[in-house]
């Protein structure tokens, strides 16, 4: 059953109150106050109102201080206030309307009027809300379709490198793991998951002799590999969208150190983004247990093993500490997404066996 709309009115007069209720109780559910204190209590009491017709002429206060803070009030500030009053100077239907009503009815009220404009109003809200939740489903819906681009490019770069593999959601799952792992907030945590699989972009910029190279590089080509994180950051640019923001500084610390003998700018210890150094990690873990081309993977407890021996040398203690904490879930999602043809280096953090 479709819910009926909900009316507050606040009025002092017990006779202005039972006038609304014969008039407004047919088609709407309805509420009431007696001044302004109960009005704004009632206001933001669930379910909230729909409209609220608001007296003026309060005991404790008057309905224009009402209106204000109902406009004040983020969670309230949408409700359309309807000012319904005996004053009918210009001057005070001009005040009502600058504190954030939407109408005014003089009294005595005249009830086909009223109900008039009651409905009118009732019937912008409905339009505003169908508005509101068409914007909402679009930018939804342009939002998933540009994590899956992000996705894709960053696939796109995995068929570069000779093979298409589940890279993207591990590495954006180990994100989210020590993003959390460090209590940074839950809309920061999402933003990270969401931009690392950008972090290695930067690889579309290296030769592709190298990138599907068996063997060990040389010199020359260690100084192009190196250049990756600074391609990365150039191909995403300086943006004031936040994912993209933490992409790019992903993209260009990742291969920073704790102890500042990383790449490319050799920060150290803070000085190097916090994304930076939660990347670091995560595509360390990845690199030690997934097939490499010059090596095969480690099992997950020695690759934390080896990330353990190295905090406060290549990464920061602090991320190492939240990964540890994360070890088994770490190896769990290395699992839920492990490539085809792996297995053979599994090792149950915690098994029976």
């Amino acid at each position: 059953m479709e819910r009926r709309p909900l009316i507050l009115v606040a009025d002092d007069d017990a006779d202005i109150r039972n006038l609304f209720k014969v008039m407004l109780k047919p088609k709407y559910d309805l509420k009431f106050a007696v001044d302004g204190g109960s009005a704004l209590a009632e206001a933001n009491t669930e379910p909230l109102p729909d409209l609220i017709l608001l007296d003026i002429n309060l005991p404790d206060t008057d309905g224009f201080a009402v209106c204000e803070q109902l406009k004040a009030d983020p969670a309230l500030s949408s409700i359309p206030v309807i000012f319904v009053t005996g004053r009918v100077a210009a001057k005070d239907q001009a005040r009502g309307l600058m504190a954030g009503a939407v109408d005014y009815i003089t009294k005595p009220v005249n009830a086909p009027v009223t109900l008039l404009r009651v409905r009118t109003q009732l019937a912008l809200l409905d339009q505003r809300r169908a508005l509101e939740d068409q914007v909402l489903a679009r930018t939804e819906e342009l939002q998933e379709t540009r994590l899956e681009l992000i996705r894709r490019l960053a696939r796109a770069m995995e068929f570069r490198e000779g093979g298409l593999t589940n890279r993207v959601l591990r590495v954006s799952g180990y994100v989210e793991l020590l993003a959390q792992g460090l209590g940074l907030k839950s809309k920061v945590v999402e933003i990270l998951s969401q931009a690392a699989p950008l972090y290695d972009i930067g690889k579309m910029g290296i030769s592709e002799h190298i990138l599907k190279k068996t063997d060990s590089l040389n010199e020359q080509e260690w100084i192009e590999v190196r250049r990756h994180p600074e391609f990365g950051a150039g191909i995403i640019g300086e943006h004031k969208d936040p994912l993209l923001q933490q992409a790019y500084v992903m993209a260009l610390t990742h291969h920073e150190r704790w102890d500042g003998t990383g790449y490319p700018k050799k920060l150290k210890g803070n000085a190097i983004p916090l994304p930076g150094r939660i990347m670091a990690l995560a595509d360390a873990f990845e690199a030690m247990t997934s097939t490499q081309r010059h090596r095969s993977p480690i099992a997950s407890m020695e690759a934390a093993k080896r990330i353990a021996a190295e905090a406060g040398k290549q990464f920061d203690p602090a991320v190492v500490k939240a990964f540890m904490a994360n070890a088994r879930q770490f190896d769990e999602l290395r699992r839920k997404f492990k490539d085809e043809l792996e297995g053979i280096h599994d090792l149950d953090f915690g098994s029976d066996k």
